[in-house]
């Protein structure tokens, strides 16, 4: 299904959400759990779950902001390998030889983030970020650090800080194989466009879990009022954790269990066994604003992204790694190689409180986007359902869906 436009398609909206509200009925007497077929899905947006009073940009997307470019390999072989790559570039041109402010927020540390330490000590970021998995990012990296210095004006270049991040995707795919080759990095980081950025179980989601069903990527964005600087926040996030599932205030979690245990039973006499929700895994958050920030404030606005997280029900548990990379576009911040003096602007503490908001907003949203757009995967482990659409039946029941 194609995105609707956000001002456009309520009573399309109307049709699909009503329809959605009576597949479990129908699937649980005839056919097929709909999420073997959960590609025709809507965003949250679409099925009416709205997250907060913020608007989105036009692409609800990270995208939204100016610059930005996300690129998606995913890498499906036999039936052992679920993995992919995930880069995301601050802007058109050379990130190295033009710098943007940047900070690094760890809610649990449990990871393996490389590049961190560079980033913290001097509040810039100079690669493209990349996402894939666990056993794959130090090859994965190493591919992407090579494409970059082959890049015109990068000749005399002996030091760079590639900044990359993982979760585990060993259920799903054979982890130990470490499956993720040099033309995999290479086709993300040469596809990345600034357009619709697919969702779902696509590049470094291919093979994630998040609250026992397929997890994924998501991405969304949020607009300040003009009044308060028409900034942008957008966000993508890599889904791999656990916890009691929460969407839009509503704890989904108990009611999804009971509700499929109930149509499993009335198919097969027997309800299906799902991966143990611990809580570990781990989520690799990015966010973008086109806002006038430095590393200190960009450094904030990265912890108000766990507000987000928070309410989607994260326990945050030992062996959950949860961060937050937060950067800035604003053209007057970056920082060209080899200049010794500059005064880049940076908003007042009091200015950048819409875009604590923003970015909370648009976290949970990017989460319940990766949810709602991955699809029903079968990998190395078993099988792994997507989120059942009787969950929109729920949210309804509830009076979240608007």
């Amino acid at each position: 299904m194609g995105r609707l436009p956000i001002r456009a398609g309520n009573r399309i909206r109307a049709m699909l959400v009503q329809l959605m509200l009576v597949a479990p009925f129908v699937t649980a007497t005839a056919l097929p759990m709909k999420s073997e077929t959960s590609l025709n899905r809507p965003r949250a947006r679409e099925a009416g779950l709205i997250i907060g009073s913020l608007q989105p940009g036009p692409l609800n997307a990270i995208t939204d902001v100016a610059g930005v470019r996300v690129g998606h390999k995913t890498v499906t072989e036999g039936e052992n390998i679920r993995t992919g790559v995930t880069v995301v570039f601050p802007h058109e041109g050379n990130a190295f030889l033009e710098r943007v402010p940047a900070a690094i927020y760890v809610a649990n540390g449990y990871g393996k983030l490389l590049g961190m330490t560079q980033v913290q000590e001097l509040g810039e970021l100079e690669t493209p970020i990349l996402l894939t998995s666990t056993l794959s990012i130090w090859r994965a990296t190493d591919t992407m650090v090579g494409w970059l210095l082959e890049q015109p004006g990068m000749e005399d270049v002996r030091s760079v800080n590639p900044v990359a991040g993982e979760t585990n995707d060993g259920f799903l795919n054979d982890i130990r194989a470490r499956p993720i080759r040099p033309e995999h990095v290479i086709e993300a980081l040469r596809g990345a466009t600034n357009g619709p950025v697919p969702e779902g179980a696509v590049g470094a989601g291919a093979g994630t879990i998040a609250f026992g069903w397929k997890g994924g990527i998501g991405t969304s964005s949020r607009k300040v009022s003009e009044k308060q600087g028409g900034y942008t926040v957008g966000v993508i996030v890599q889904s791999n954790y656990g916890g009691d599932l929460a969407i839009n205030g509503v704890r989904v979690a108990d009611k999804l269990k009971k509700r499929r245990s109930s149509q499993e039973k009335k198919q097969t006499g027997t309800a299906q066994q799902r991966p143990e929700n611990t809580g570990d895994g781990s989520i690799m958050i990015v966010a973008a604003t086109d806002a006038p920030l430095s590393c200190r404030n960009l450094r904030r606005l990265a912890m108000r992204a766990i507000a987000g997280l928070s309410r989607t029900g994260s326990s945050f548990s030992n062996g959950s790694g949860d961060y937050v990379i937060a950067f800035s576009t604003a053209p007057e911040c970056r920082r060209p190689r080899g200049r010794i003096l500059f005064t880049p602007p940076d908003l007042s503490n009091d200015a950048v409180s819409p875009l604590f908001q923003a970015v909370a907003e648009a976290t949970e949203e990017a989460i319940y986007n990766s949810l709602f757009q991955a699809t029903t995967t079968t990998g190395f482990r078993g099988k792994v359902e997507a989120l059942p659409d009787d969950v929109f039946q729920v949210l309804n029941e509830s009076g979240a869906l608007r």
